[in-house]
């Protein structure tokens, strides 16, 4: 053996005692929140580049995500150092539900947008006319002119809100997988 795996193979190495496996639960909330930073920066992005305005269900699909990302940080610290089991799994229940209560926004506003039913009044549909000018300012206000049914941009045959369900789904897929193992295995 050389003296370097000789070292490596030994328990008493320094390297070793300081190097600790991260928790499954520290992993999940990991991905979770580097995911949710990447998708609400990507919404930055669209908007402020691409130049696509957010409707108003596009800006509720990025709260969950918003309130997510610091949830996530706090869970993953929170199993680093070994935190109790129940606050662990507390905390990726509610990893859990905050990516399924976007993507079910998100599915909502894509049926909007394929036209299967039909959206709120404030974003979809006919713009009524704004009556006496006594009152057009507050019409004026109560109007928005970024429609929920039109969509933007599209890519690979989905718009913004249908990736959303795919990211959505797929960080509550990583979220079930770190709780499932923390309920098994501990955090």
């Amino acid at each position: 053996m050389t003296p370097r795996s000789d070292a490596l193979a030994t328990p008493d190495a320094p390297a070793a005692a300081s190097v600790r496996r991260l928790p499954a639960a520290a992993l999940a909330a990991l991905v979770i929140a580097a995911v949710c930073a990447a998708t609400l920066l990507g919404a930055v992005f669209f908007e402020t580049v691409v130049g696509v305005p957010p409707c108003p269900l596009c800006t509720q699909q990025r709260i969950p995500h918003m309130i997510a990302l610091p949830v996530a940080l706090l869970v993953a610290a929170a199993a680093w150092r070994r935190a109790p089991r129940a606050l662990v799994v507390a905390g990726l229940v509610v990893l859990l539900v905050l990516p399924l209560v976007s993507g079910g926004i998100g599915a909502y506003h894509a049926g909007i947008e394929w036209g299967f039913w039909r959206g709120p009044g404030d974003c979809t549909g006919e713009i009524a006319p704004f009556g006496n000018a006594g009152s057009l300012l507050t019409q004026m206000q109560q109007t928005s002119v970024i429609r929920c049914d039109v969509v933007s941009w599209r890519f690979l045959g989905l718009s913004l809100a249908g990736w959303n369900v795919v990211i959505s789904t797929a960080l509550a897929g990583v979220a079930l997988a770190g709780l499932i193992r923390t309920v098994r295995r501990g955090a």
